[in-house]
């Protein structure tokens, strides 16, 4: 077996060929869009490289076919609460089902990264935010939502074969949403109901400058400075919801208030993997205009959750349950949607999950986990602090 590090666009290209083969007979798969991941690898548009580096290699066998293929990065902006050691992270990790063929790849990526300080290595993660490539799934192998992981059931004993373990586990939460809410869930819904000092009220996108300050304070209140997360800025929010206006359908997308202080979101876009696996990684002019008339045609049926939050002053007072309940009121009468899947929150947030669990009859629809390495193996292991 021979490793090639990734040097010129042609092995730039090759990189992404080996995630497509590998998983080319699983009927789950859907192919992300080449340009996605191109894009984590550029410098001119991952701000990550601001703060960091990364190298990346192929595994080809004896008869010079690829076999495998992983990222090794170092970002100085890469914490967790708790980390007593400095933390590298790899990902984009593919491989057939060898535990050789693994090593060697998991080998050279420790090896780059102990040449850099790191003492420990989290994967399979991104270089850049968490949102987007994160984790391994270990359970619930349907087809991915969209920027998320996707990979045979083998890979997780690869990864703990070698000597990771896991660091946090991701759960994502399904819901059926053409099903009658629960009767606890109506209860707590009509208690802030009756209050007229609470209202919810989806998104009106003639009027986007709002709900961008509203998202801003809401997040910021909810996750700055937890597990990882940062303070977001006006602009990268005002950035996201100009990119996002064309796919916003309002009806999904709803922000709750006490007295007119913005207090919870819930916020929800068509699923964007179920107009991708058409496309086979492409998304050039031709693809744009198939898009559209898939949108058109409202092709896609499944809708994702992407961001849930309550403000600290507010949880555990029923307010997801009432801002769910409203949502209720317009998205079941036009029973459009028939799958409901939320983004995946982190174990070590048992608040979050509880919300999750308390939406109505939800499920853990998929698990992911983010592993961790210590180089010394003789260090005790922490996983990851769970948070107030």
């Amino acid at each position: 077996m021979q490793l090639i590090e990734v040097t010129t666009p042609s092995l730039a290209k090759e990189f992404i060929r080996i995630n497509v083969e590998l998983n080319r007979s699983n009927p789950a798969y859907i192919r992300p869009i080449d340009k996605e991941i191109e894009e984590v690898f550029d410098p001119k548009l991952n701000k990550a490289f601001r703060h960091g580096e990364l190298a990346r290699w192929i595994l080809k066998d004896r008869e010079d076919r690829p076999i495998g293929r992983i990222a090794a990065f170092v970002n100085k902006k890469y914490r967790n609460k708790g980390d007593d050691v400095p933390v590298g992270g790899v990902g984009f990790f593919d491989c057939i089902n060898s535990q050789e063929a693994a090593d060697m790849l998991l080998d050279v990526a420790r090896h780059w990264l102990g040449q850099r300080g790191m003492e420990a290595m989290d994967g399979p993660i991104n270089f850049g935010e968490r949102d987007k490539w994160w984790g391994m799934l270990v359970e619930g192998f349907n087809e991915p939502l969209w920027s998320m992981n996707f990979n045979p059931p083998y890979y997780q004993a690869l990864f703990e074969n070698y000597g990771f373990q896991p660091f946090f586990h991701q759960l994502c939460f399904g819901l059926d949403p053409l099903k009658p809410l629960s009767e606890k869930l109506l209860r707590r819904h009509a208690v802030l109901a009756a209050d007229p000092a609470y209202h919810a009220s989806m998104i009106d996108k003639k009027n986007l400058e709002k709900y961008v300050m509203d998202f801003l304070r809401i997040y910021n209140e909810a996750y700055a400075g937890h597990g990882g997360g940062k303070e977001l800025r006006k602009e990268q929010v005002t950035g996201m919801f100009k990119r996002m206006k064309a796919l916003i359908d309002e009806k999904v997308v709803w922000f709750a208030y006490h007295n007119e202080r913005p207090i919870a979101m819930f916020v929800n876009i068509p699923e964007l993997n179920q107009y991708f696996k058409h496309f086979n990684g492409k998304f050039g002019p031709l693809q744009k205009l198939y898009f559209v008339w898939l949108r058109l045609r409202k092709a896609c049926r499944h809708f994702t959750g992407i961001v849930f939050a309550v403000v600290p002053d507010y949880q555990s007072m029923g307010v997801e349950a009432f801002m769910v309940g409203e949502s209720a009121k317009v998205i079941q009468p036009d029973a459009f949607y028939t799958h409901y899947e939320m983004q995946w929150i982190g174990d070590f947030n048992p608040k979050m999950v509880n919300v999750a669990r308390t939406l109505g009859e939800t499920f853990v629809s998929r698990k992911l986990t983010t592993y961790r390495y210590l180089f010394d193996r003789t260090k005790e292991f922490k996983r990851h602090p769970m948070l107030a």
